[in-house]
């Protein structure tokens, strides 16, 4: 089962655009989106592009973004080497940052601003790390300094994951969880869904503020701790 769905998710990374093959390999795994009242999460309105910040509990989250509207991805670099989330993540213009090694850091923080500046939309994760929930960590400010940068607003969005309507941790890449435990996880699971909620765009000059007003709007509609699988601890830079 999990060796076909693999192999359907590769040939569908190579063979779609990054929109269509996130939504074919949700649907193979049988994970459902559901999109909140926005329709179009990144458009701007000011010439530029969005910088969109999520909170992250899974290597789902990604797929759940690009599945509603094309992006560029912040992600660490060992995922460009993941099977199937690799392949999508390169075809999607991902910057890759290697979080071991800081001088690094300006350089990714000037080609966000460069592709925002260009009008086009980047997906960031910046608790860096997973979480139970939304509420988990605190957001880092460096990638919203490419924001105020490049003059663009950020739009924070909350992803939850919920199986039969009740808030669910089976998605969850934490502890000791590997890619392949997790994707059989996932590829089991009955009625997985993930819910993608947008809120209103924030602008400002100040990544301090930036980063503390988007990490607000997304602990605002946190569902609270999730039932599900038993979460025994954090798993640092475990998610794209």
């Amino acid at each position: 089962m999990i060796t076909r769905e693999l192999g359907k998710g590769n040939r569908l990374a190579e063979t779609e655009a990054p929109t269509a093959g996130a939504r074919a390999l949700l649907a193979a795994l049988g994970v459902r989106v559901e999109k909140g009242p926005h329709e179009r999460f990144a458009h701007s309105g000011r010439g530029t592009g969005v910088l969109v910040v999520a909170n992250h509990m899974s290597w789902i989250d990604p797929l759940a973004l690009v599945s509603i509207e094309p992006g560029s991805l912040l992600a660490r670099h060992d995922v460009g080497g993941w099977p199937v989330i690799g392949t999508l993540a390169r075809r999607a213009g991902t910057v890759f940052i290697d979080r071991g090694s800081p001088r690094q850091l300006p350089v990714v923080v000037a080609e966000v601003a460069s592709l925002l500046r260009s009008g086009r939309t980047v997906m960031a994760f910046p608790q860096a790390t997973t979480w139970c929930s939304a509420s988990g960590g605190r957001f880092r400010r460096a990638v919203f300094q490419a924001a105020v940068d490049a003059g663009a607003p950020v739009r924070p969005v909350t992803i939850g994951y919920y199986q039969d309507g009740i808030p669910s941790t089976v998605a969850a890449f934490l502890g000791d969880d590997d890619y392949g435990t997790s994707l059989l996880r996932v590829s089991s699971a009955r009625g997985l869904t993930v819910r993608v909620t947008a809120h209103p765009p924030i602008v400002g000059t100040d990544r301090r503020v930036l980063a503390a007003a988007a990490q607000e709007a997304i602990r605002r509609t946190d569902p609270g701790q999730p039932h599900g699988r038993t979460v025994r601890g954090q798993r640092a830079g475990s998610g794209p």
